[in-house]
């Protein structure tokens, strides 16, 4: 397909103004939690195996963004219980490593003075003029439900709410860390806190534990980003309406994953956009059934509904998954590109 897309990043006047929801920028920009390789390679036209930093901050360029998705090595965690079909990874909720208190004082916890944030400088040399990097990281309630497994962490709340509280803040304290340390750097434009928080019907757990366990380290690493002028934005799937004023409360500056099911981005922009920057929100399973042309007609319609006072960024509802047809996404951005014009 061939796109009327000319790059031209300008993070600072451009994205950042739409998350702090500072007017109108020149246009509409594109955002994304991330795209899987198989895509990133796909329109880049180039065999996997690369510099996939490199490749990453190229295929975000060339497809008109303001920004390049970063990550952080050294801070994974050790988890028991997933299960491959070779192709995706997937968590199985009844089962755990950490189950007890010897668990969580024999876990191998990542140690601080091991983490990496050498992909930060690595892509400060890459991105070209206009570009900055958001970093992603901050799984204050998803860590927890997958090294104490989900129904482990149930149980816990009502039998062992100590061992919760432990688990809860030796994670934060390590995302604190590593929050204070990605701000520091140039390459860093915004910070993403990746941490889906509900399912169709509502939150995962109680907004009450939310309340306790989640939303004072979503506080904490806030204040941090803020005292550097630095944006924060939260992507959480699921129907988070229980506690949609304790997220703007926190001062978490943009939202981000929406589905039509739950609440289609349109009804966000109008119900909570002049509070919160509304981020994407092209629905996963419309993007993947419909034509590209029906994806241009609602990519208008989404437009014409969530431009108007600024703080709206262009991408789907959840990420640029590698079973999502190429053509399809390229026509959201496609059209976004022209029709996106303030």
């Amino acid at each position: 397909m061939k796109l009327n897309i000319k790059p031209n990043p300008d993070f600072d006047n451009r994205l950042k103004p739409v998350l702090l929801r500072q007017g109108t920028p020149d246009r509409v920009p594109f955002f994304e939690l991330f795209a899987d390789a198989a895509t990133v390679y796909r329109v880049l036209d180039r065999p996997a195996g690369g510099d996939i930093i490199k490749d990453r901050i190229d295929f975000q360029y060339r497809l008109g963004y303001d920004y390049a998705t970063l990550w952080i090595s050294g801070n994974e965690l050790k988890i028991e219980g997933r299960r491959s079909d070779g192709h995706r990874t997937f968590n199985i909720a009844g089962q755990s490593t950490i189950r007890s208190w010897k668990d969580f004082e024999n876990y191998p916890w990542p140690r601080l003075e091991g983490i990496d944030f050498s992909a930060l400088d690595k892509a400060a040399a890459y991105m070209p003029e206009g570009m900055k990097g958001i970093v992603l990281i901050g799984h204050q309630l998803e860590s927890p439900m997958k090294i104490m497994g989900y129904e482990g962490l149930a149980y816990a709340l009502a039998d062992d709410p100590d061992l919760v509280e432990a688990v809860f803040n030796k994670i934060g304290a390590m995302e604190l860390y590593c929050y204070k340390n990605c701000v520091e750097s140039e390459a860093v434009g915004a910070m993403l806190i990746s941490d889906d928080l509900g399912f169709k019907n509502g939150t995962l757990i109680s907004p009450d534990n939310l309340r306790n366990y989640v939303f004072p380290w979503y506080k904490r690493f806030t204040d941090v980003c803020h005292s550097h002028n630095i944006p924060v934005i939260l992507h959480s799937c699921g129907k988070l309406d229980a506690v949609m004023e304790d997220i703007i409360g926190i001062g978490i500056d943009a939202k981000h994953s929406y589905e039509d099911q739950i609440m289609p981005v349109t009804e966000m922009k109008q119900r909570y956009g002049d509070r919160i920057a509304v981020l994407g929100g092209m629905d996963m399973d419309f993007l993947c059934r419909r034509t590209p042309d029906e994806i241009r007609a609602r990519t208008r319609e989404i437009l014409e509904i969530c431009m108007p006072g600024g703080g709206y960024a262009l991408g789907t509802g959840n990420s640029v998954a590698d079973y999502v047809p190429v053509e399809n996404y390229l026509a959201m951005l496609d059209e976004g590109w022209k029709a996106g014009v303030y």
